[in-house]
């Protein structure tokens, strides 16, 4: 069902202030990439096989922003590729995952994206991600 690990996102206040301390761990990130959608500002490093996504509340309504706001900066969730999403979400919410979201959503990158609740995940926020456009 999981094919690999894509990204680990880290909640940050500011891209840009992050930008300094991150550039000297992991190099240059890509271009800053809002995501209307879900109300953030995102950027990512490779590292490995694995992606570092910074993320950053582009509004005061951002889940990300209240997210921030109760727990501080720092990891926000991890992030898995999978083939298939909607039948995946299907899946799960047959095995009685609650889901964030049922159906996947415009993500970064033009990623489609969707969110378990981190109720069914041990505190975990969990993100499904397929390397493919809305249609």
């Amino acid at each position: 069902m999981l094919k690999k690990v894509s990204h680990i996102a880290i909640a940050v206040n500011s891209i840009e202030k992050a930008l300094e301390r991150f550039n000297l761990l992991f190099g240059k990130p890509s271009d800053i990439e809002l995501v209307e959608s879900q109300k953030v500002r995102v950027c990512f490093y490779k590292v490995g096989d694995v992606r570092i996504e910074l993320v950053q509340p582009s509004s005061e309504d951002s889940p990300v922003a209240k997210f921030i706001a109760s727990r501080g900066e720092g990891v926000h969730h991890i992030a898995f590729e999978v083939e298939g999403i909607q039948n995946v979400l299907d899946r799960l919410a047959e095995s009685k995952f609650e889901l964030i979201d049922k159906k996947p959503r415009a993500g970064a990158e033009g990623r489609l994206v969707a969110f378990l609740h981190p109720v069914s995940t041990n505190r975990v926020l969990i993100e499904l991600t397929e390397e493919k456009k809305m249609e």
